[in-house]
């Protein structure tokens, strides 16, 4: 690898090259860092608003009167925002502490781990704060659990099975015989 661009063509992973685009390993490893910064932008940005008023709720008066369930509920939910907004975090922490030591690639891998797993967790953290809520708000358990997973799984489905799906049908659309 000398450094310079590739020819446009089919990917290439002996030599870093991405199909469509004339890039060097390292232009591709820069491309690929400032879209992973784009997306933990604003997922990470969501987590910590979230987060935020998720703290506020132990200091209101109606907390005092919750059950044991929903404090319990609570602290699960405060738990999975802040393990959220910390792998969402962790990237840019990981980039600081490595950057000029020429990892990139790795940082990359480890990054995208860490925003796939705070992705998870604020989704997790999501549906457990709309239990909560719906507990609360409408008094029936039933009714609430309900909207929470429904609402958790349109998480799963839009966060996970249409990407997959997407990536699948880019496969056997290039897959040979196709």
């Amino acid at each position: 690898m000398d450094g310079s661009p590739e020819a446009s063509g089919p990917a290439d992973p002996q030599r870093g090259v991405a199909p469509g685009r004339q890039e060097s390993p390292e232009q591709r490893a820069d491309r690929m860092w400032d879209d992973m910064l784009q997306e933990v932008r604003v997922s990470q940005t969501g987590a910590q608003i979230l987060f935020g008023f998720l703290l506020s709720v132990a200091f209101t008066p109606r907390f005092a009167t919750l059950s044991g369930f929903d404090k319990g509920l609570y602290v699960v939910t405060m738990l999975l925002g802040a393990s959220a907004t910390g792998a969402l975090i962790a990237p840019v922490a990981f980039h600081r502490f490595l950057s000029g030591h020429d990892l990139k690639p790795e940082l990359i891998k480890v990054a995208a781990r860490l925003i796939s797993t705070g992705l998870a967790l604020l989704a997790l953290t999501i549906g457990a704060a709309l239990l909560l809520l719906l507990r609360t708000a409408t008094s029936d358990n039933i009714l609430a659990w309900a909207l929470a997973a429904l609402a958790t799984a349109w998480f799963a489905t839009a966060w996970l099975v249409l990407p997959w799906l997407v990536l699948r049908r880019a496969e056997r659309r290039r897959a040979p015989g196709s």
